[in-house]
């Protein structure tokens, strides 16, 4: 298979980046270490080429229309100007993607798709609207960066984009980053403060050097796949293809806030309301290891010698020197202080169920 490429490949290379597959794309995983890269986020700022993600539009009243009711919130009352995380569900309340949808103007907005998830959600809205009038796949015409981290406002001014500051948190505004015009949004992927930056795909060599030139003296350092998992694994943020699927009900995944089942309407609500009605045999819990060890995505959890679930995200927490990670468990021990073991490599070592965002 030929691997993607976003238009920041040789710059990646050429600052030093271990480069890997994901979501069909060659990637950075790290430049130095995914710790530095890390601690880099938690303590001033870390850069990071997202513009794997897809960009599908949506332009005209009869667009939207039809988007809302693909979308698990309300998007027609969403204000211009601001974010929303939501997700598209099958018939079945299964998880077709996590998206985030930006409402620009009335008569336009867009949605940031998962990587391996671009042609799969475009094909899925064009297959569920009346007409694909107005909904147009721009993923290979755009980009993102994000910086993210404590510096990250202070960083966002040294390149011409002071007014970045006045953002309050899921909201966005049109401005120019290094000259260039830019969606820049107060979200991000990592449980720090920071901002998303969507562009053209033939502005971001220009923005990435002025960022890095300008945010190096603030402790800004780019940052690779490695860190951007660590990073939102601490945050206990959803991962598509682990935490999230097509047979997966967001409300076992904990994300029924993002599920607004009072108005339905969307394709999949009814099967999530049935699913509440029933009560679900599992959900997903954050843990800690009490022992020595790394949990990884798909080892089993286990009670008493019977298995009552599986990992789906796990590894050591740079900020808080342990191991961490999710897993879906039988409904009976999510509550915070439940032990149960995970096996690794054959050995069941104990664990416990843990609040979550971790940090």
């Amino acid at each position: 298979m030929t691997l993607k490429r976003t238009p920041l490949y040789e710059a990646h290379r050429s600052l030093g980046a271990r480069m890997i597959e994901f979501g069909g794309f060659e990637l950075p995983v790290q430049y130095t270490s995914i710790r530095e890269e890390h601690c880099a986020v938690r303590e001033a700022a870390g850069l990071f080429d997202a513009s794997h993600m897809g960009r599908i539009e949506f332009e005209g009243s009869d667009a939207i229309a039809a988007a809302d009711g693909l979308f698990s919130r309300n998007l027609t009352g969403l204000e211009p100007g601001r974010v929303q995380y939501g997700l598209l569900c099958n018939e079945n309340g299964g998880v077709v993607d996590d998206i985030t949808c930006y409402r620009v103007s009335e008569g336009f907005a867009f949605w940031c798709v998962n990587a391996s998830n671009i042609e799969k959600d475009h094909r899925w809205i064009l297959d569920h609207v009346a007409s694909a009038a107005g909904v147009h796949n721009a993923s290979e015409e755009t980009g993102l960066l994000a910086v993210q981290g404590p510096a990250s406002e202070a960083i966002l001014s040294k390149v011409g984009a002071p007014e970045a500051a006045a953002l309050r948190r899921f909201r966005f505004a049109q401005m120019q980053v290094a000259d260039c015009p830019a969606f820049v949004s107060r979200t991000g992927y990592t449980g720090a403060d920071g901002f998303e930056i969507y562009l053209s795909s033939g502005d971001l060599p220009q923005v990435f050097d002025a960022l890095l030139g300008e945010g190096e003296p603030l402790g800004l350092r780019p940052a690779g796949l490695g860190a951007r998992d660590t990073l939102r694994l601490e945050a206990a943020l959803p991962l598509y293809g682990h935490e999230l699927d097509d047979d997966t009900s967001p409300l076992a995944a904990g994300l029924e806030r993002f599920v607004d089942l009072e108005t339905g309407g969307f394709i999949g609500a009814e099967a999530i309301a049935r699913d509440r009605d029933a009560g679900l045999e599992q959900q997903l819990v954050g843990f800690e290891l009490e022992e020595r060890g790394v949990a990884r995505a798909g080892c089993a959890v286990a009670l008493a010698g019977e298995t009552i679930g599986r990992v789906t995200s796990g590894g050591p927490s740079p900020t808080l020197g342990k191991s961490i990670g999710l897993a879906y468990v039988s409904a009976g021990v999510t509550e915070p202080g439940s032990g149960f073991q995970v096996v690794v490599r054959d050995r069941a070592l104990q664990a416990r169920v843990v609040e979550t965002p971790f940090v």
